[in-house]
């Protein structure tokens, strides 16, 4: 490595614990601001919680516009949860960032995350981990990826996003089915 590189490296933004992490602001589809611009403050990485908390803070996120936020509270579960749990999480948050992408105006990005997470989530079945309506969301995700690819609609990331436990809202702790 020459001075230059290592230079470079040594400017590199740093978090708490000293790895690289861009302070730059986000807007709230992620996408990177200028220094100093007003953004959304960042979702904290590395939490815990329970599946229901995690699907009402997704879902929290989502209804605000905020899909590449939700994504991470879908990647902290995937990353910290049992591994029974890790596909059904990768999943969501494969649903989350390709409407993130989406919104964002990347069809082709968006419809390939779109796609993976979907057909990971099919693989459940009827079954309504957390009280998640997988099936709905499946849906979803493919009518999704016929208005950007196939009808090439703009998506916005407000008002596009989808229920997690369906339109009603149904599941929750006492109704939910277990994710084995």
């Amino acid at each position: 490595m020459d001075d230059r590189e290592q230079d470079k490296r040594d400017r590199r933004d740093r978090d708490a614990e000293g790895r690289a992490r861009n302070a730059r602001p986000r807007d709230g589809l992620g996408r990177p601001l200028p220094y100093g611009a007003e953004g959304v403050a960042r979702q904290p990485e590395g939490v815990e919680r329970t599946g229901d908390e995690t699907v009402v803070e997704a879902q929290r996120l989502l209804d605000a516009g905020m899909p590449f936020h939700a994504h991470e509270v879908f990647e902290d579960a995937w990353k910290s949860g049992p591994e029974e749990e890790r596909a059904l999480w990768r999943g969501l948050a494969q649903l989350a960032v390709g409407l993130t992408h989406a919104a964002r105006g990347n069809s082709d990005g968006g419809a390939t995350l779109l796609r993976r997470g979907a057909a990971g989530l099919a693989a459940y079945g009827d079954v309504r981990p957390y009280g998640i309506a997988l099936v709905e969301l499946v849906a979803w995700a493919t009518e999704l990826v016929d208005r950007v690819v196939v009808r090439q609609e703009p998506v916005p990331a407000a008002g596009s996003a989808p229920r997690l436990r369906g339109r009603q809202g149904a599941g929750g702790a006492d109704g939910a089915d277990s994710v084995r």
